[in-house]
Parts: structure tokens; C-alpha cells; sequence
């Protein structure tokens, strides 16, 4: 292991992490630290620095978004072999190696998606993992059923009647690897000539997933309740996609007479259907989370979909949606011609995860976690009441700030880009042009950042603002 000696000056103006990461990559730019080498944890090496871990963690990580270090889960982190590559350095002739690849040089990012650093279940999971794997089961490394195995499907179906007040049956939930294969199968049963309606700003995800696919997508904006049902009428669509619970990016929530409202658009024309994107709804920090959609469908409807990407960690790639009677006969003709695209063993291991009750002590664990960051980033929000209005505060792991002091998105963002900082502009996510009203928006996450780290951004995006 790579002994590091630096020395850091607490009082010289240069934040520490960024006097560690300095040292670090200028130590195996000039091949002092050897490819492959492993450095200190950063836990040893906070030790010796008699500074935070997330100071070193924080210089780690930004070492390794720029390909100097790679980290080895339960391992540790490594110097990356960088030769062949050159970087000149700013007012220099002479020129030094770098990686190929780099990215921006944020030092706080509020990105919008992924999950608390050390959120992933890593000591349960390993521990299902080997459960899994020990067993003497010639079937788990066959194909399996394309619409999922049997046991995760009931296991998901009792989850969400318990959780989320969804009502259905193992029989009509199919499981795939993330929302974009499901939304493709879906696209599929309802006709490449179906005209889907879409919230106006809403998910760019979906949006360009089913314009690929060919379908007519429309845009229909949003009041304080959410997709406003007369202009969905007039749209002439005959699929309306929602996310009721915590509407990405504004952060609503869906009152119930708004709900009621959707449901009986659907239920007026034969062949109309709502898909119900329940991307986030654990997370809810002031009271119960709202029950799903599909809990109030009389009238089979309400195609639900639901990931674990959100709560467990994004490379799960674990997604599921329960299809209403209506389609299932059709899934049974077109669908089942696809292979599943998850294996057998990472089924079986969610499967475990769900049903002996893991799932939920997680759940909980991280809406404390969230909730901590949640609480921290609406109190430096009180000291910019001048600057913005805060929205969607109460579920989620994003908020939204109205901008009101005049700046607009763009000036908003570049300066907190020169102070290091990455913010998201509203205006990316509005598929077609804003509504009169609208106004200027930021969206900060906070899943992904530690405290520390929130603290220290919301202290510069306050003096950069005002």
C-alpha cells in the first residue's frame, strides 16, 4: 500500500480535499504512484490527516470521476494507468499526462438521480447473494418465465397491496430490466398508432422512449392539481402518463378529486388507459405516502409501474408493472415471445430481500437518512426567501426552486457552475415550450450528497445568488 505524505495547510485558503485531491494527482501524473498501486482507506487516511473522512472520501471520489483512481467494492481504491494520454496545462508549454476521460470539475453536484453513497444494503445483500448462489438449484441458471418468476411476482404483489394500496395478483405483474424495457413492451400491446399524453414538464426519459418508438406523444400542461383533465380531452390522446404520488420535476402530489377526474377520462372511451409512473413514492416525509392510482381503478385502466432503482440502487435494474385485465391476454400473445431480461439469481435475491422483510427495514433506515438531508436543505432555504420559492418539499429527493429575484436558469446555473457547484434548470425537462406562468425553476437532489457536503453547497449557491 502507497504511503502518502502530504501536508495540508488548514488556514491556507485552498479547501483541504482539494489540497489531498491535488497531491494525489499530481503523484500519479509523475508516476510516483505506480498504476494499480492501492492507497490509504479513507478512513486510514483521515486518521493521519486528523481531518473528516468525508474530506478524504470527497477528494476520492472526485480523483476517481476524473479516471485517476478506480474503486474495488471491499477492496479499496487503485491508481488508474493514465500513459498515453496528455493534457497541456494552462500557461505552460510543457505538457503532463491525464486520463482520456474527464468530466466537469464539480465539487458539489445536486444531482437529481442515484442514491445515498453509503446507501446500498451491501452486508444483507451479500449475505442473500450467497443464500442464493449455495443452493443446489439446477433451475436457477435456466432461462425462467419471461414475465418474471413466480415467487418475486407474488412477493411484489403483496408488497405493493400493503404499501401502496395497489391491487393485484402475481399473475398480472411483469417484471423487466429497468422502465425503459417496460415501456417498450407496453408500447407494443397498446399500438406503435396510439397517441400518448404526457405532463408538461414530465420525465425526458419516457418522453424521447416513446417518440423513438414511434408513437405520437402530445404535451398537456400542468395546473396546481396536476395534468388538467379538459385539455387531455381536447388532446385527442388515447394514453395518458402521470405520476400522481411525487410529479417529476414540480414535486405535486396529486389530490384525490384530480385522481377521480383521470379515472373517469379513462373510463369514458374503450381503449383508454393511464399509466401510472410510481417512480419515488416511499420516500414521504409529511405524513403517510399517498396510496397509487391504480388502488382507486374500478374500471381496469391503470397500467402501474414501479422500480426499485429509486429506493435500492439504480444498477439493480429491477422494474415491474402490473398490467389490468384488459391487456393481459395481449401480453400472453405478444409479450411472452421475449426472454426475461433479468437473471433468475437477482430475482431470487430480491425476492429474499422483499419477502422476509429486509426491504422494508431499508426503507426505513433510508427515509431517515433522506429525511436528515431533506430537513437540512430547507433550513439554509429559509435564509433565501428573497431569492426563491421552495416546491414538491414534501416527498421525493428533490426540491424546486422558483426562481424570484429576477435571475433567470441560465445566469442561475452559470454562477454556480463557476463556483464549483452543479444545479439542474427546470427548463430541461419541459419537452415543449413553458406556459405562461411557469417562471423560472432550479432542481436540487440531495440522495447522493453526505451533509457536509449539502452544508457547504447551499452556503456558496447563497452568497453566488444574492
Amino acid at each position: 500500500m502507497k504511503e502518502l505524505l502530504i501536508s495540508l495547510e488548514h488556514n491556507g485558503g485552498i479547501p483541504l480535499y482539494e489540497q489531498i485531491y491535488q497531491y494525489i494527482k499530481t503523484e500519479i501524473a509523475d508516476g510516483k504512484i505506480i498504476a494499480g498501486e492501492k492507497l490509504p482507506s479513507s478512513r486510514a487516511l483521515s486518521r493521519q490527516l486528523s481531518v473528516s473522512r468525508s474530506t478524504v472520501d470527497l477528494a476520492y471520489e472526485q480523483l476517481e470521476s476524473e479516471g485517476y483512481l478506480e474503486s474495488r467494492p471491499c477492496i479499496g481504491h487503485f491508481a488508474c494507468d493514465i500513459e498515453g494520454f496528455v493534457q497541456v496545462e494552462p500557461n505552460k508549454g510543457k505538457t503532463s499526462q491525464a486520463p482520456k476521460r474527464r468530466r466537469e470539475g464539480y465539487s458539489i453536484d445536486f444531482a437529481v438521480n442515484g442514491i445515498d453513497p453509503g446507501g446500498f444494503p451491501q452486508n444483507i445483500w451479500r449475505k442473500i447473494s450467497r443464500q442464493v448462489l449455495s443452493d443446489e438449484d439446477a433451475g436457477m441458471f435456466q432461462l425462467g418465465d419471461s414475465q418474471g418468476e413466480w415467487k418475486l411476482r407474488e412477493a411484489i404483489a403483496s408488497y405493493l397491496h400493503h404499501a401502496r394500496g395497489v391491487e393485484a395478483v402475481a399473475e398480472q405483474i411483469v417484471v423487466g430490466a429497468g422502465n425503459d424495457y417496460l415501456l417498450m413492451l407496453l408500447s407494443m400491446l397498446l399500438g406503435k398508432s396510439s397517441k400518448i399524453a404526457m405532463e408538461n414538464p414530465s420525465y425526458d426519459n419516457a418522453w424521447r422512449c416513446f417518440r423513438s418508438l414511434g408513437h405520437e406523444v402530445v404535451s398537456i400542461p400542468l395546473d396546481e392539481a396536476g395534468m388538467k383533465p379538459s385539455e387531455l380531452e381536447e388532446s385527442g390522446a388515447r394514453i395518458a402518463y402521470v405520476m400522481p404520488s411525487h410529479q417529476f420535476p414540480m414535486g405535486m402530489v396529486m389530490p384525490l378529486k384530480r385522481r377521480l377526474q383521470l379515472l373517469a377520462w379513462a373510463k369514458r372511451q374503450s381503449g383508454r388507459y393511464l399509466i401510472e409512473d410510481d417512480y419515488d413514492s416511499e420516500f414521504r416525509y409529511i405524513g403517510k405516502p399517498i396510496p397509487a392510482l391504480q388502488g382507486y381503478d374500478q374500471h381496469e385502466t391503470v397500467i402501474y409501474i414501479g422500480t426499485f432503482s429509486k429506493a435500492i440502487a439504480p444498477s439493480i435494474r429491477i422494474s415491474y408493472m402490473v398490467l389490468p385485465a384488459t391487456l393481459l391476454q395481449q401480453y400472453r400473445e405478444l409479450g411472452s415471445n421475449f426472454s426475461v431480461t433479468i437473471s433468475k439469481v437477482d430475482q431470487k435475491i430480491i425476492e429474499i430481500f422483499l419477502r422476509e422483510g429486509y426491504f422494508e427495514r431499508h426503507l426505513n433506515r433510508m427515509r431517515a437518512l433522506y429525511k436528515g438531508k431533506h430537513d437540512l436543505i430547507l433550513k439554509n432555504l429559509k435564509d433565501m426567501t428573497s431569492i426563491c420559492q421552495v416546491f414538491g418539499e414534501n416527498a421525493g429527493v428533490h426540491l424546486l426552486l422558483k426562481l424570484k429575484n429576477g435571475m433567470t436558469e441560465e445566469e442561475a446555473c452559470r454562477l454556480a457552475k463557476e463556483a464549483g457547484i452543479k444545479v439542474y434548470p427546470l427548463l430541461a425537462y419541459f419537452p415543449d415550450c413553458r406556459q405562461a406562468g411557469d417562471g423560472e425553476g432550479i432542481l436540487l437532489g440531495y440522495a447522493t450528497l453526505k451533509e457536509d457536503e449539502i452544508q457547504r453547497g447551499m452556503n456558496i449557491l447563497k452568497e453566488v445568488w444574492s
